[in-house]
């Protein structure tokens, strides 16, 4: 997930120590069309997901509605920084509801159908209600039409990062860009926010000629100024994005043939495609050690962001400042290895819950501390050493990581203490047991989401040992464990 660029390198730690809000209901306009045509949906089945109310942010998302798929045709003007939508969400409803009630704010509504039928939009308090006869496993098809200024939320953390707010923002030279964990994607389409809710997506982005727009899922034609993108496996709102500016993109092909695009402002980006361009080197390594890379195309834009964030198949990366020592390139490598292992641990197999956020940041920041050991040569003493001290101060200052608070997202203890159980996982296993278990849960579980229970139990059926004492008291604990 994203995690701020200002932070400190496992390496260098070891080495020195050794819509505006309204309740004005948009009307349903003209008269009524005729009935629309049968909609076949079994198109987007790959899209199915089981929603649950999230544990930790209960109040958003809609546990009620599974987005088998969105399409977003989206149109962005520079120089008035005014955004338009329409979306068109496929929605299958898992239960019986006289509504349908999306996540969505700071832009505003211009018409709404249902199945091809006028209906009403009421925004209030970042939802979006569209009432609607709703029967159980019985999809509709709802459109939105929307137009603003985007303007991002709050995020729900004391991180150095928090100030950003998440969701979509305009630059002061006309691009946008967008980061947005645990939600954010409402600033830029209708969305459920639900990490448990993933779909597949069609994004069109149309800008002015000379802009380019970046958007997660497989590139298709550029069409005029038309930019298509396309997530034909389950994607979390969280991990979509966008970015539009003045990018040129730089390709390349990684491992296997894989196609890797990273979008850069010309010049001022020129500095980071030495580093950019060690991408093929680290996928083959995180596919050494974690299985086939999980996706069609990978890649990297650069935004004007403070973090980075691994947005599926386009990393979101922001951009560093400062003189660009030998520091900051080692730190946008190691940045890139976290967010690329993202695409296994976060991306592919994806937590049921913000609860669980520790099966992604803890996964990912093992394999960063790997590649960091790989790197720099340090010894096994040393990494031990760092965790458990820095376990030790993260435990007592914002708690357990298997135990998160709803205004303490994503902080470091996430990060760090369930690194620290994955690797006495590790020693507990060796080298060869504990990478077929990773290789493993990443290929049986492929775009699914689990929670705690599952990787435990997954665990003890792939090892035939009962690791739950050790995997949950790294999870709870209020110390370190011995």
């Amino acid at each position: 997930m994203f995690r701020s660029l200002a932070g400190v390198a496992l390496a260098t730690a070891v080495l020195c120590a050794g819509c505006t809000d309204t309740t004005e209901p948009v009307s349903p306009s003209g008269a009524a069309p005729s009935a629309a045509p049968a909609v076949d949906y079994t198109a987007w089945q790959g899209g199915r997901s089981t929603p649950i109310a999230d544990r930790l942010y209960p109040e958003h998302g809609n546990a009620g509605l599974d987005v088998l798929q969105y399409d977003l045709k989206l149109d962005w003007k520079p120089t008035t920084k005014i955004f338009t939508g329409t979306a068109t969400l496929r929605i299958r409803p898992t239960a019986a509801s006289s509504e349908i009630k999306l996540d969505f704010a700071n832009l505003s509504v211009d018409k709404v159908t249902v199945d091809g039928a006028p209906a009403t939009g009421t925004l209030a308090g970042q939802k979006l209600t569209v009432p609607a006869g709703l029967v159980a496993d019985r999809p509709v098809t709802l459109v939105v039409d929307y137009h603003g200024t985007p303007k991002q939320v709050s995020y729900p953390s004391h991180r150095s990062d928090a100030k950003e707010g998440v969701g979509l923002r305009p630059t002061k030279t006309g691009g946008l860009w967008t980061m947005q964990e645990p939600w954010g994607a409402m600033t830029w389409y209708p969305a459920n926010e639900l990490v448990s809710d993933k779909a597949m997506y069609d994004i069109a982005v149309t800008v002015p000629k000379g802009w380019a727009a970046v958007a997660s899922g497989t590139p298709g034609p550029v069409e005029g100024n038309t930019y298509r993108y396309t997530s034909a496996v389950p994607t979390a709102a969280y991990l979509t994005t966008l970015a539009v500016d003045k990018f040129h993109e730089v390709t390349q092909t990684g491992p296997h043939g894989l196609k890797l695009s990273y979008w850069v402002l010309p010049k001022t980006d020129d500095k980071l495609l030495p580093v950019l361009k060690k991408s093929p080197a680290l996928i083959s390594w995180l596919e050494a050690n974690l299985g086939p890379y999980p996706f069609e195309t990978a890649g990297a834009l650069v935004n004007g962001s403070v973090s980075a964030m691994e947005t599926q198949q386009m990393l979101s990366l922001g951009r560093p400042t400062g003189k660009w020592a030998k520091a900051d390139q080692d730190w946008f490598e190691e940045t890139l290895v976290h967010e690329y292992a993202h695409q296994w641990f976060g991306d592919t197999v994806t937590p049921s819950s913000w609860t669980d956020l520790w099966l992604n940041e803890g996964f990912a920041q093992y394999m960063q501390y790997l590649y960091e050991q790989k790197l720099y040569k340090f010894s096994d003493a040393d990494l031990e050493r760092f965790i458990r001290k820095r376990d030790a101060e993260l435990r007592k200052s914002v708690g357990p990581p298997g135990k998160p608070k709803a205004a303490n997202f994503a902080e470091s203890n996430v990060y760090v203490c369930g690194a620290g159980m994955l690797k006495e996982l590790n020693d507990a296993l060796g080298d060869k047991k504990f990478f077929a278990l990773m290789k493993a849960w990443v290929a049986e579980h492929r775009n699914t989401n689990q929670d705690r229970a599952a990787f435990v139990a997954f665990v003890q059926e792939k090892t035939g040992k009962d690791y739950s004492r050790l995997i949950n008291a790294w999870l709870d604990s209020k110390s370190t464990p011995k």
